[in-house]
């Protein structure tokens, strides 16, 4: 494995600029439009779930573990596969599979047949289909865009994330009182076969790995495992992301019923509220980069991880505070996407600029293994909890995990690191 070295000097930013490069603006464009969709299909389910077919506390956890299942059974030997395969085809079939999915939950709706259980079973489709869509998108941002643009494309897409995140629920919400939660699911199956049609314009060079060059699954699997956990950095971020992902979700997994059962504020404000947190997420991702270089490419990611604690301080006061319940549900949301869209920025540009080529998709893999892989497990202990000791309780418990789990950065070397090492060659093979 190659060692990787500090950087002496700043990084370059040479190079032709994304916004001639084709086949990035191809990906961008598709992305741009299945970002929209999936904040409808993100703000569509819950109301289905809680408002049209009255799932509860257990329900609404399960639900939530169900699109995450998949991270923690296939994720591993997913970053395998894709490792040995062209990138660009997976994330085809990948969003094929999620038009499908999207596009029968209304047809259900239609004849009257759908039920809760459908959801859970589409949601872990859903969850499977992301698992390979989001390793290899990832994994292909390295291949596509030259490695001193990484982070502006990642810039890039992350803004147009949040931008879709604030017209995405701003638009759900408003269609949600003239047209009921399933038609949305519709529309998210619609721009999913738009990101589909848009992959398949971009043309790349990117050949599959040689079969003579393949070993047993285990033994690549476990060599992305390594690279995670035997690098110190990498290490730190995975197991603060992990525990901040285990304990936010406690909350949130249960945050639509508290609005929409318990303080009845509607759908439409659920949506309102979410597009405000997503104005955040953009102010996040506008400003990461500079923020970065002022405080340092290392100590922003302890910092932020610890902001996004502070960022549900205000949720978990709603309870308590009901007559101001959706200035702090907008509060709350923006300030913990200004906080999560900094983290992300940071970490996973870091997580590029260091890994080699030949090990992207384990070392994406391994990692969403572990932070994405505990959210199941939290989804389905977030709808017991609730039920025993009752969401406002839930709600402080999630804060306190969240701002403890930024202690694994903020007592790593991160904190007094300005510029962060990168590997030496990216494209030499793991030894």
């Amino acid at each position: 494995m190659p060692t990787p070295t500090a950087s002496t000097a700043p990084p370059t930013t040479a190079g032709p600029s994304l916004w001639r490069h084709r086949n990035f603006m191809r990906l961008w464009g598709g992305e741009a439009g299945a970002q929209i969709g999936s904040e409808l299909g993100f703000l569509a389910m819950p109301v289905l779930a809680i408002v049209l077919l009255g799932a509860g506390e257990v329900e609404v956890g399960l639900l939530g573990a169900a699109g995450t299942l998949a991270f923690l059974v296939v994720g591993l030997p997913a970053g395998a596969w894709i490792d040995r395969a062209r990138k660009k085809p997976i994330m085809m079939r990948a969003n094929a599979v999620r038009v499908l999915a999207f596009a029968a939950i209304p047809v259900l709706w239609w004849v009257g047949v759908l039920e809760i259980w459908h959801l859970f079973v589409f949601a872990g489709i859903v969850g499977v289909a992301t698992v390979f869509f989001d390793v290899a998108y990832q994994s292909y941002i390295p291949v596509l865009v030259p490695r001193e643009r990484i982070a502006d494309a990642n810039g890039k897409l992350e803004s147009t994330a949040q931008l879709a995140g604030v017209g995405g629920p701003a638009v759900g919400g408003v269609l949600l009182t003239v047209v009921q939660a399933p038609v949305l699911m519709a529309a998210t199956a619609a721009t999913y076969l738009g990101s589909l049609i848009m992959l398949s314009t971009i043309r790349d060079d990117e050949v599959a790995r040689p079969r003579a060059d393949r070993r047993p699954l285990r033994l690549e699997i476990a060599e992305g495992l390594r690279f995670v956990f035997g690098n110190r950095l990498l290490r730190a971020i995975t197991l603060c992301t992990a525990s901040t992902n285990f304990f936010a979700t406690l909350g949130f997994t249960m945050l639509p019923l508290l609005v929409l059962r318990d303080l009845g504020l509607g759908p439409e404000i659920f949506g309102l509220a979410t597009a405000v947190g997503a104005i955040g997420g953009i102010i996040g991702a506008v400003i990461a980069a500079r923020v970065g270089a002022l405080v340092g490419e290392g100590t922003i990611i302890p910092v932020s991880a610890l902001l996004c604690g502070v960022g549900l301080v205000p949720l978990a006061l709603m309870p308590a505070l009901p007559d101001i319940a959706i200035p702090l549900l907008m509060l709350g949301q923006a300030l913990g996407a200004i906080a999560v869209l900094v983290y992300n920025i940071a970490q996973v540009s870091f997580r590029q600029r260091i890994c080699p080529v030949p090990l992207l998709g384990r070392m994406n893999a391994s990692i969403r293994f572990v932070v994405w892989g505990v959210m199941p497990i939290a989804g389905v202990l977030s709808g017991v909890l609730a039920g025993w000791m009752g969401i406002p309780a839930l709600l402080w418990i999630s804060t306190a995990g969240v701002v403890l789990g930024s202690l694994f950065v903020l007592l790593s070397p991160l904190l007094m690191m300005r510029r962060l090492p990168e590997s030496d060659d990216r494209h030499a093979p793991a030894e």
